[in-house]
């Protein structure tokens, strides 16, 4: 120890030989000179305080490289953000395997507890649950996982939410957004409407092309209360006397509404049509120009139609694009589940205000309208058809 070597010292300098003092304690040359460096012209205490100063230096420079070694561990993670349980284990092993470093250091590093690192989940893998959905969403290639679990529990798998959103983000279903026009914000007084089938109907039209590049237009008519498609009306031009045929179709199969929204189409400010409002005694209502908002039923159907129809389908003729617009508007109506009128479909939708019967009689309005409201009625000057000739 220290006062050993100070003590050897303290011998050679009252004149005793190096040898003699080597040969006695067992030293060698090296070793006497070595300490006569270090130790030379020093009391013990001095020699104690040059030990502890040796011992604490060692001992930080072991932390720093602990420290520079973490940090060049870290830095070969495949993610800098180390959050979920997951991306723990998953750190914790390259840590392990990549920098030999053990369990409980990976863990010390990462700031992961060593349990949550040894979980192993117990679940069962649902495997036939997730072919379903993975068929499904093959099939529905535009819904989400709500229509997905909705369609899930009609088929007897019953299950909660949250497993079904967890699935179906596992199994890397999520529907891409594409991207849109921006929206307009701000709100308006709604008016109060009465919540019975044909209480207000929708019209616009939707553009498409064939295979070989010619256009075609699909006129749609919306039930706002039910979410009904009552017609899709395929055809490459459509003209304001066929737009009023295809309406008196449709009142005679489904009854005369009590009031019809369109935008300022061409088609639909047309002498045809004026003149068929006149004669059939159906109110028409222009939203403003340049506020398709207030037309937000019959837009939000046409998204959907081309998200979901569209985008999705070649269209190779007019009798196929009419064949296959049907089926999706039968599909649509009786089969998609709805998320305006609580995930039921339209035409269970409308069954059930038909059998509620006296509740929802036309002179009884819901205190909170159930359909998107109309916008305010513009004071315009009455329109009459232009003279012949």
């Amino acid at each position: 120890n220290e006062a050993q070597i100070i003590a050897i010292l303290r011998e050679a300098e009252a004149g005793a030989k190096t040898a003699d003092l080597c040969r006695r304690h067992g030293i060698s040359n090296s070793t006497f000179y070595a300490w006569k460096a270090k130790f030379g012209g020093m009391e013990v205490s001095d020699a104690k305080r040059l030990k502890a100063l040796e011992d604490e230096n060692a001992k930080l420079k072991r932390l720093l490289a602990d420290a520079l070694l973490d940090q060049a561990a870290l830095k070969d993670l495949l993610s800098p953000k180390v959050v979920t349980p997951a991306a723990r284990r998953e750190a914790v092993a390259i840590l392990v395997e990549a920098h030999e470093m053990s369990e409980r250091r990976a863990c010390f590093v990462i700031g992961a507890e060593r349990t949550s690192v040894r979980y192993r989940s117990r679940r069962p893998d649902d495997a036939g649950l997730r072919e379903r959905m993975r068929v499904l969403a093959g099939e529905r290639r535009r819904f989400g996982y709500r229509r997905l679990h909705v369609l899930l529990r009609r088929e007897g798998l019953v299950m909660n939410r949250k497993k079904t959103q967890r699935l179906y983000r596992e199994e890397g279903l999520s529907v891409r957004k594409r991207r849109g026009r921006k929206k307009a914000t701000g709100t308006r007084a709604p008016l109060l409407t009465v919540a019975v089938p044909n209480a207000r109907w929708s019209v616009d039209f939707v553009h498409d092309q064939f295979t070989h590049g010619r256009r075609f237009r699909v006129f749609n008519v919306i039930d706002d209360v039910t979410k009904e498609c009552l017609a899709a009306v395929v055809d490459t031009s459509i003209s304001g006397r066929r737009v009023a045929r295809e309406l008196s179709t449709v009142i005679a199969r489904r009854g005369k509404p009590g009031l019809i929204v369109s935008d300022h189409g061409t088609e639909f400010t047309s002498n045809a049509m004026l003149a068929w409002t006149e004669e059939v005694g159906v109110s028409w209502h222009f939203i403003a120009p340049g506020k398709p908002m207030q037309n937000g039923i019959c837009e939000a159907f046409n998204s959907k139609m081309r998200d979901e129809l569209l985008n999705e389908t070649l269209f190779h003729g007019l009798d196929h694009a009419r064949a296959i617009v049907a089926d999706w508007v039968a599909d649509y109506n009786a089969e998609r589940p709805h998320s305006a009128v609580g995930y039921q479909t339209p035409a269970a939708f409308a069954a059930q205000l038909t059998a509620m019967g006296d509740r929802l009689h036309a002179t009884e309005p819901f205190r909170r309208s159930p359909i998107a409201p109309a916008a305010q009625q513009r004071q315009t000057q009455p329109r009459t058809p232009a003279s012949a000739g």
